[in-house]
């Protein structure tokens, strides 16, 4: 896929691979020179998982997240 530097030297990550990744406003991201004309661009954290617990106690379906009794390995 292709991308434009800017004028003042900003790289656009095309909507398709931000959606993918979520990839959103205010990320850091670590860019490593690989070769001449060759870059690597990693993002420096992991993608938060805030409010997850939230999105899945607030299930429609009541009961549906329940929690269950764990068993040790030496019953097995």
């Amino acid at each position: 896929m292709k991308t434009t530097i800017s004028s003042k030297g900003q790289i656009v990550l095309p909507a398709e691979f931000r959606q993918m990744d979520r990839v959103e406003p205010g990320q850091s991201f670590e860019i490593e020179r690989l070769d001449r004309g060759d870059y690597r661009l990693v993002r420096s954290t992991p993608p938060p998982n805030d409010g997850l617990i939230d999105l899945l106690l607030a299930c429609p379906v009541k009961g549906y997240f329940v929690p269950i009794e764990s068993e040790s390995t030496d019953t097995l």
